[in-house]
């Protein structure tokens, strides 16, 4: 049986002092680390419970230094691993899509640790039935981009990421490409502790609400 689309995983090693600034002061940068480990290790999770898909994630950083190291090294043994290059996110983006061409592209980042294996599955479908689907973020971004064809990234070129109005470009850029476009359900992303502990009440059970919370009992509480 062939594999219907590739779920996309584009991550940064969780290194301290370069994963979840943001987090900080609240949390010291090696707890702002073992959150970002936590909602990657998460979210790869959901990832490897849906069946019939290539599984790829296109990585940067050094994993060597990276919290949780051996745990991450253990899991993406099930993922094709990927280099990213480019000279700016969403080059990188672009780049990572093209390189994965062969199959319809779910593409994903690792701030969303609430992500399930249905709303993997809901995105799949969407992108293999329509031209492409989108789901954006709380904060005026998006946290999944689906792509029937991967070669219509080249969309994101000239979308400034990490903006506002992010997700509303990325929309306007493929609706130029004459796409349409499914809209899929609006989630949170992980960028600030406000974010995080948001996300965590909706995943109690997880790695990822587990370290939220021992920022909270070292003896830094989350204001």
């Amino acid at each position: 049986m062939t594999d219907r689309a590739c779920v996309l995983v584009v991550a940064k090693a969780p290194v301290p002092g370069l994963a979840k600034t943001r987090l900080t002061p609240a949390a010291t940068p090696e707890q702002a680390a073992e959150v970002a480990a936590a909602s990657l290790l998460d979210t790869l999770d959901a990832v490897l419970s849906v069946p019939r898909v290539r599984r790829v994630v296109a990585m940067t950083g050094d994993l060597d230094v990276a919290a949780r190291c051996a745990e991450l090294r253990r899991t993406l043994r099930w993922f094709e691993v990927i280099p990213q290059h480019g000279n700016d996110f969403a080059e990188r983006l672009v780049n990572a899509h093209c390189e994965v061409a062969d199959l319809p592209v779910v593409q994903i980042g690792m701030d969303t640790p609430q992500v399930t294996p249905w709303l993997l599955g809901t995105a799949i479908t969407a992108t293999v039935t329509g031209d492409a689907a989108l789901g954006l973020a709380e904060d005026g971004g998006w946290w999944v981009l689906g792509l029937k064809d991967p070669l219509h990234a080249k969309a994101l070129q000239h979308v400034p990421m990490s903006q506002p109005d992010t997700g509303s470009r990325t929309l306007d850029a493929l609706h130029d490409l004459d796409l349409s476009v499914a809209p899929l359900p609006v989630l949170s992303d992980v960028d600030t502790v406000e974010d995080a502990r948001r996300v965590a009440e909706l995943v109690p059970d997880s790695r990822f609400a587990a370290a939220v919370a021992a920022i909270s009992t070292a003896g830094q509480p989350i204001p």
